[in-house]
């Protein structure tokens, strides 16, 4: 079989611009002006996710959250960003990096908490199967060959 011969390169630009989170409600609120451009899906990649990511003065990357399954990486490229962990809070500026491992209960996002926007680079596997536990509020994530189900922590799905 030949295989169709393809560009890798991507033009960022090109790559459809997501707003917000599929969080419930108004747990969606802090992450709704977060701007994400699916990287790895445009090169086509399946054993990991790129995401580049944009978070404008106020904007959280997410609920804080851990993965049972799924290693994270941050690297951030423009602005500052405070890091929110188990351990407290950690400004991150252009170069710094941080990685969160699959199992390690230790919660985290990134908050942007300066008044110019702030871009980072966001690495993550692709387990088949994910429990995501979010330790600040009434949600969970849960992800099986059936689909994806975010519900409230005693597994009642949110309509």
């Amino acid at each position: 079989m030949t295989k169709t011969p393809r560009l890798p390169a991507i033009d960022p630009q090109a790559v459809e611009l997501r707003e917000g989170s599929r969080y419930p409600g108004a747990l969606a609120e802090p992450c709704a002006k977060r701007l994400k451009r699916a990287m790895g899906d445009a090169a086509g990649l399946t054993h990991f996710g790129v995401n580049l990511v944009w978070l404008p003065p106020g904007a959280w990357s997410s609920q804080r959250h851990w993965h049972a399954n799924e290693d994270e990486f941050i690297y951030v490229l423009e602005g500052k960003l405070t890091l929110i962990t188990e351990d407290g809070e950690q400004t991150l500026g252009p170069g710094a990096a941080a990685g969160f491992p699959a199992g390690l209960a230790d919660g985290h996002h990134l908050v942007n908490k300066t008044g110019r926007n702030a871009v980072y680079l966001e690495v993550g596997d692709r387990a088949a199967e994910e429990h995501v536990t979010y330790p600040d509020v009434d949600m969970r994530m849960d992800r099986t060959k059936a689909g994806r189900v975010v519900a409230h922590k005693n597994g009642k799905p949110y309509r």
